[in-house]
């Protein structure tokens, strides 16, 4: 059984850093492209960010170049979403989802990010 566990959400303070982890058990972590989305209330689900399973990143959303960083570390089976400089407008949850040849195959359950002003 996949299963994709995000850790490391909260309330910070704009200006502030969060790093986001997940985890993941239950599949070749290695061989799988990993990706970070976040839904703020009543927006649709958008893409942040996208590492290839080699971990070449393959995107950024324009709203996060240069604050976000994303990382993985295969022998831990864990993908990172190092988050500097947060706003207020980057209040969301936050999800990981792995997928081969582009595609989102698993979901994790989310972990909640507010940015106070």
């Amino acid at each position: 059984q996949v299963q994709l566990v995000e850790s490391g959400g909260g309330l910070v303070q704009a200006g502030g850093s969060l790093r986001l982890s997940c985890a993941a058990s239950g599949l070749t972590f290695s061989t799988y492209g990993m990706r970070w989305f976040r839904q703020a209330p009543r927006k649709e689900r958008e893409l942040v960010v996208s590492v290839t399973w080699s971990g070449r990143i393959t995107y950024y959303v324009d709203s996060v170049k240069g604050r976000f960083t994303i990382s993985r570390d295969n022998a831990k089976n864990t993908v990172y979403l190092q988050m500097n400089n947060l706003k207020p407008e980057d209040t969301a949850v936050y999800y990981c989802a792995s997928g081969v040849d582009g595609a989102v195959d698993y979901w994790g359950q989310g972990t909640q990010v507010t940015v106070s002003s």
